[in-house]
């Protein structure tokens, strides 16, 4: 039997020709600088045809796994991949629901738990009935109470859902939040409606909307005064203006008065009302209700739940003095510690009822804690996930399914964790290859790299200069391989960053008594030009710190606007800066239109020097708008064709080959390349096309400074990673010119990047420094941390056993 797998001739994307053989059963670590062809080699050409023979070999048709560019692979299995894109985005979707920890949780509270009665407020005790697991949309059965036999509803495990009716808050349906608008931001206090108060009016919808107010106003018998400003309007014309006759805001001045039934006769719908319906009418569209939240609306935490997302009478269920929504709230370390309890406190039948649960329950939670998730807790969102944290929930479920014999492909699963957790995290890697598995996982961390059984270096360089083998073998042969950057890492050649030892300087910004989420009262001390990392385990607190209160306040100090800051009792320094920039992980672009060369406005210049060569219009080679473009894919390169039972499958555009543009506009060349061309390009290879045209050299060389040479500008930011996109965002922010005294926050920006790209990251945050501009980052790299003039520390631990100042000071204090 073969004992390896065995790639010959492997020429995707940037690969050159690469053969090489992979011992199974063992865990393998590609490695290899930001863009050298890791990522190709593991899922674009393992995996992908680990796939389609395990498919082809069912006998089913694979015309939509195409065969990726090889010659041949052997001794493949059965593949499966855990990359980073694979979060759930639905505000629906949480921890508990994603892993099926809550949905065991509810089947618990349905089959033994206890409630007060509606009527007399007794305790009903749990009936054991039959239909726990009943239709959770079917309207449940009532029951009598036993003590006063009013009809009760039973509880089924939709009675605990908040994406079912029964269990479902009314008020927020389950979210947990509602939007409401933010009136600072929709009208301007000082200035009259005549004169321009309501921000989003333009001059005519102003003139036309004048006439429906005083006839509004006329209608309940009061004068709307157009010319006094809207701050000292009494609250009956500020309530007609924002919430319209028809609000309960409004008509509760007047509840006798029936509100005027035609626009002409003053039928007002309300600045914030009609805001609120768009954004309602258009759920589907995130652009559009991203746009709407920065206009106006603010989402809160729903009054009637208090976030909670469920049902007062759900809320009110208790098993042995514990709601589900407590349960929900408990971190899942002290989760598995309840449950354990739970099997002393139950005896009898009830026991015999819920063992088989309990276990289960134990089962789940236990993989959870395995790889290191256990500070979060059942009721986080999933679209507040890290890519790690969702890499390691997969992992959890993976680690419970048993199989044997299959190929793992893992993209980077210590994102976002602790040097302190990464341990744990390599003892469930190599369960999983104990249970006779081949684990191959594409990473930089050399903890990770030392605890390989094989590690393959890709490079030596990135894009056109990577796609090669440069060393394979043991840990310790590729740490002594002359030519490989990893090797020299690994065995020390290289020396790690040092911090340049400014101290704490004399400015520093003051965060007073933050309490937010698992907080405690921190009081933190940040210097000011200086470079400064908040770190601590996963769940410590860290991006509470900065992001939701620092961050937060930072955008209502300087701009008036965003979401209120997290709980604390205060921030002093502000005059000490003049502007902040948040710069973290979310997407970049929702559309596959938006590019790394779109978003960093580097394909302006790039058009505009098209146009002067072919002395054609520049937005002839706009793939966006019509005029240049190929029309029947639209610029996209590719059509989608539906396939009834299966996905929708991307094939290349026939009309353009995939290259977006119409003949005569690829016939334009500059420095031997056409325009789709220098889309294909990566930031490196257009940098030496473009290295006399001053205003794309500068964009590309800042995209470069950040990591991001190997990246190719056309590539959709819809495939982006967390890290690469806020580098991305970085870059675009350096272009500008930057006020004196600028504040940085940003969050794990060397997520994905080799130890020497993290070099040359910390290179271009150092010149910020330099300038005299303040950097704080949220880290678990250890560079970054040597590299930093001022640590802060949070722990001790994630969760509930985080949030406390452990320690701060400069590097080695």
């Amino acid at each position: 039997m073969d004992d390896c797998i065995r790639v010959t001739g492997a020429r995707l994307n940037n690969l050159k020709n690469v053969s090489l053989s992979l011992p199974k059963n063992k865990l393998v670590v590609l490695t290899g600088l930001s863009g050298s062809g890791k990522s190709t080699l593991a899922f674009d050409t393992l995996h992908r045809e680990g796939q389609r023979q395990y498919l082809e070999s069912l006998g089913m048709v694979t015309g939509f796994v195409s065969k990726p560019a090889v010659d041949s692979i052997t001794g493949l299995s059965p593949s499966i991949s855990v990359d980073q894109h694979l979060t759930n985005r639905s505000p629906r979707s949480t921890v508990g629901t994603v892993t099926e920890v809550f949905t065991y949780l509810r089947l618990l509270w349905s089959r033994i738990g206890i409630r007060p009665c509606p009527g007399c407020g007794k305790d009903i005790p749990p009936s054991y009935a039959d239909d726990a697991e009943a239709d959770e949309d079917a309207e449940p059965e009532q029951r009598p109470c036993p003590h006063c036999s009013t009809p009760v509803p039973e509880l089924v495990m939709g009675s605990f859902s908040f994406n079912k009716p029964a269990g479902a808050c009314p008020a927020c349906t389950g979210l947990g939040e509602v939007t409401r608008p933010d009136v600072r931001r929709l009208v301007d206090e000082g200035k009259p409606v005549a004169q321009g108060a309501v921000k989003g009016w333009n001059a005519k919808y102003t003139d036309w909307s004048l006439p429906v107010l005083r006839a509004a106003a006329a209608h309940h018998g009061f004068t709307f005064d157009t010319d006094t400003p809207f701050g000292e309007l009494d609250a009956i014309q500020q309530a007609l203006l924002l919430h319209g006759v028809d609000s309960p805001e409004f008509r509760k001045h007047f509840p006798d008065t029936t509100p005027p039934a035609t626009v002409t006769a003053g039928r007002f719908e309300g600045v914030a009302t009609a805001l609120l319906r768009r954004y309602n009418d258009r759920a589907d569209d995130a652009d559009y209700r991203e746009r709407a939240e920065q206009q106006g609306l603010v989402k809160q935490p729903c009054a009637e739940c208090g976030g909670t997302r469920l049902c007062a009478p759900a809320r009110a269920v208790t098993v042995h003095g514990l709601t589900v929504v407590e349960a929900a709230r408990l971190p899942l370390t002290d989760l598995g510690t309840w449950l354990t309890g739970l099997r002393e406190r139950s005896c009898g039948d009830e026991w015999l009822l819920v063992e088989p649960v309990v276990a289960d329950l134990e089962e789940r939670v236990r993989r959870l804690l395995d790889v290191g998730v256990g500070y979060l807790t059942l009721g986080q969102a999933t679209p507040s996930l890290s890519a790690g944290e969702t890499q390691r929930l997969r992992l959890a479920a993976l680690l419970g399914s048993g199989l044997t014999g299959v190929l793992y492909v893992l993209d980077e699963p210590t994102i976002g964790l602790h040097p302190s957790d990464t341990a744990r995290l390599i003892g469930v890697l190599r369960r999983l290859r104990d249970l006779g598995n081949t684990v191959l996982v594409v990473e930089h961390d050399l903890e990770v790299l030392r605890a390989a059984d094989h590690v393959v270096d890709v490079g030596p360089g990135a894009g056109r200069d990577g796609g090669r083998i440069v060393a394979e073998g043991t840990p310790q042969e590729v740490a002594g391989a002359e030519g490989s950057v990893t090797g020299a890492y690994l065995s020390g050649r290289l020396p790690a960053p040092r911090s340049r030892g400014r101290g704490d300087g004399d400015a520093g910004l003051v965060i007073r008594g933050a309490r937010a989420h698992n907080l405690k009262d921190v009081t933190v001390r940040i210097p000011l030009g200086r470079l400064v990392t908040v770190t601590g385990p996963s769940g410590s607190g860290k991006s509470t710190l900065l992001l939701d209160i620092l961050g937060r306040a930072a955008r209502r100090h300087f701009h008036g606007a965003g979401e209120l800051p997290a709980e604390h009792d205060g921030i002093d320094g502000w005059e000490h800066l003049s502007k902040a920039v948040l710069i973290d992980q979310a997407p970049v672009g929702r559309v596959p239109r938006s590019n790394a060369a779109t978003y960093s406005d580097v394909f302006t210049p790039i058009r505009e020097v098209f146009a002067a060569v072919g002395r054609l219009p520049a937005g002839r080679f706009s793939f966006n708008v019509p005029g240049g473009r190929c029309e029947r894919c639209e610029g996209a390169g590719v059509l989608t064709v539906r396939m009834h039972f299966l996905p929708a499958v991307p094939v290349r555009c026939p009309g353009c080959r995939g290259r977006r543009f119409r003949p005569e506009v690829l016939a334009v060349r500059y420095a031997g390349h056409d325009i789709a061309q220098v889309l294909e390009a990566t930031v490196d290879e257009a940098l030496e096309v473009f290295r006399d045209v001053p205003a794309v050299a500068t964009r590309l060389r800042r995209m470069a400074d950040v990591g991001l040479g190997y990246l190719p500008l056309g590539q959709p930011a819809t495939t982006l990673s967390g890290g690469e996109a806020q580098r991305l965002k970085l870059a675009k922010e350096l272009g500008r010119r930057a006020s004196d005294r600028t504040l940085y926050v940003l969050d794990e920006p060397t997520t994905g990047l080799h130890a020497a790209d993290t070099a040359r990251l910390l290179d271009a945050l150092q010149r910020l420094v330099d300038a005299g501009h303040s950097v704080i980052t949220i880290e678990h790299n250890t560079d970054v941390m040597r590299a930093s003039d001022w640590l802060i520390d949070l722990g001790p631990q994630g969760g509930a056993g985080g949030g406390r100042l452990i320690s701060q000071g400069a590097p080695g204090m």
